[in-house]
This record gives structure tokens, sequence and C-alpha cells, in this order.
């Protein structure tokens, strides 16, 4: 049995400047949009990235786009010039992300589908 996760409804882009990093995770389907956009919250990325992303997390919706966009700061060891991290860029922040579990069932249905 395949656990569906986040990568299998959606992808995401990533990137960095300094000490911050953005992500925007996009449905590949315009359909999955509504659930993405009530389900990935701000608090649910600042979990996901404990003891990686030390600064506050804003969430950005683009319903236009079927995309959620996350502004991290303090999210890269002080920025890719200055961490002693392995990989301090931003981008790898999107496949860490992506691999998040996919509840199978909507915990938050609209009630005005």
């Amino acid at each position: 049995m395949h656990r569906m996760k986040l990568q299998d409804i959606a992808i995401a882009r990533s990137g960095d400047k300094g000490n911050r990093a953005t992500l925007s995770v996009i449905a590949r389907d315009p359909r999955h949009y509504p659930r993405l956009e009530r389900w990935l919250t701000a608090e649910r990325v600042q979990q996901h990235y404990r003891g990686t992303v030390f600064g506050p997390v804003q969430r950005f919706t683009l319903p236009h786009l079927s995309a959620v966009h996350f502004v991290m700061d303090q999210a890269l060891g002080g920025g890719v010039t200055r961490s002693l991290a392995l990989d301090a860029h931003g981008k790898t922040l999107s496949a860490a992300l992506l691999d998040l579990p996919w509840p199978e069932v909507d915990p938050d249905p609209d009630p005005n589908p």
C-alpha cells in the first residue's frame, strides 16, 4: 500500500538570499489547491523545519497559480557564504517538504465546495 506524500499532488521550488529561504508549493492539478491551501500552513512548515529554520515563517497564498509560497527567515545558518553546513542553499528545502505525508482524508473540508 502506497502512503501518499505531498510530492504526489504537488511540486516545489525554493531559493535563497542571505539567511532567508523562499519556498513555493504548487498543486499539480488545480483541483488539489483548496485542500493544499487549508493543509499546508505556516505552522506546519515551521514544525517540519524545526532545527533548520529559526526565524518566522510567512505564508502567501497564490490561488491564480494554485500555489502556496513561504518566506523563512534565519533558515540557512547565516547564508550560503557564512554557513558551515555542507549544503546551505535553499534549493534543498523543497525536496524535504515534498516528503511530508499527505493526509488521506481532508482534515478540514471546505463546507462550500
